[in-house]
């Protein structure tokens, strides 16, 4: 089967990175939220990948252009990073993607960062030593969703973990040095769901203690599950301002070391971004302004929110 380049779909952090498919689509594909519900997971041939590599080494270092082999865009890439698509590049075999930072490191020396979504169960499968060597070859990050710390929740949408999982991945990952970026969504409960997803969200994410961590507010997806609960009127979304609230009280509950915290997402009504705990008075500060002022021209319109 012809390997179907995948979409960009990126965290916001990514977007000065080259886009390097490993992966089209999600081993985890019974998320009942997530466009990739359903979607069979391809593998890219090493070889492919291999020769795109090829082609953008010729084309930063010599200016040529090879015929045949796509590439990503490169007007916003800053030459330092690359992330690894698509929504589950750990899923690669061990060996190969071994293989490809290796090949990737020596074309493009001036790398600084590699980075990919991964799932926990991928995180899981690997041992630490394994973590450890894609580490040294400048891996540095990984992007892995929590979505709720509710397990009842995660349980109900089809994530395939409970939260245990998800933090004993994210304790392996750090062991080999790697940072994580851990994603949660917001009004993922619904309304009647809120307070559960909201109070064990902020609990699993102190017992994780990323380095980053970041809010989506929940976008319906047409022709996946949790769209059509919705239009039979068997879930109920939550409004822009509750998803504001519900950020509140995730920022005001969880508890970090040293951490990051955004909300820069498309998907959010509200941007905010800050330190925790350093800068957390002043994060609850302007939330609460545009809570107490409860003015919809303030958010991000319905037209301009995506994935």
């Amino acid at each position: 089967m012809t390997f179907r380049r995948p979409l960009i779909i990126r965290p916001p952090s990514e977007w000065k990175s080259y886009f390097l498919p490993l992966t089209s689509g999600c081993s985890n594909n019974t998320c009942t939220f997530c466009g990739y519900f359903g979607s069979k997971l391809q593998i890219r041939e090493s070889e492919e990948i291999r020769k795109e590599i090829d082609a953008l080494a010729a084309l930063v270092s010599y200016g040529l252009d090879i015929p045949g082999v796509q590439i990503s865009p490169l007007d916003q890439w800053d030459g330092k990073r690359v992330f690894l698509q698509d929504g589950d590049a750990l899923a690669y075999p061990f060996p190969k993607l071994k293989e490809t930072l290796e090949y990737l490191n020596k074309k493009l020396p001036n790398l600084e960062r590699i980075a990919a979504y991964a799932t926990p169960q991928d995180i899981l499968r690997r041992d630490v030593d394994e973590l450890s060597i894609l580490k040294k070859l400048k891996l540095g990050i990984l992007y892995t969703g929590l979505e709720s710390g509710s397990d009842e929740l995660l349980q109900r949408v089809g994530k395939g973990l409970n939260s245990d999982h998800v933090i004993k991945a994210t304790r392996k990952a750090k062991e080999a040095g790697i940072l994580m970026s851990i994603t949660v969504i917001l009004g993922l409960g619904g309304v009647e769901g809120s307070e559960k997803h909201v109070e064990d969200t902020a609990r699993v994410l102190s017992e994780i203690d990323p380095e980053y961590a970041g809010a989506l507010t929940l976008t319906l997806v047409p022709g996946t599950p949790l769209h059509r609960e919705w239009k039979e009127g068997n879930f109920h979304l939550i409004s822009p301002f509750q998803s504001l609230e519900e950020l509140k009280t995730i920022i005001e509950r969880a508890n970090f070391t040293n951490c990051f915290f955004s909300s820069m997402h498309a998907s959010n009504y509200q941007a905010v971004r800050g330190r925790l705990p350093q800068e957390k008075e002043g994060v609850i500060e302007e939330l609460e302004y545009v809570l107490a002022k409860r003015d919809p021209s303030s958010l991000r319109p319905e037209f301009s929110r995506g994935l």
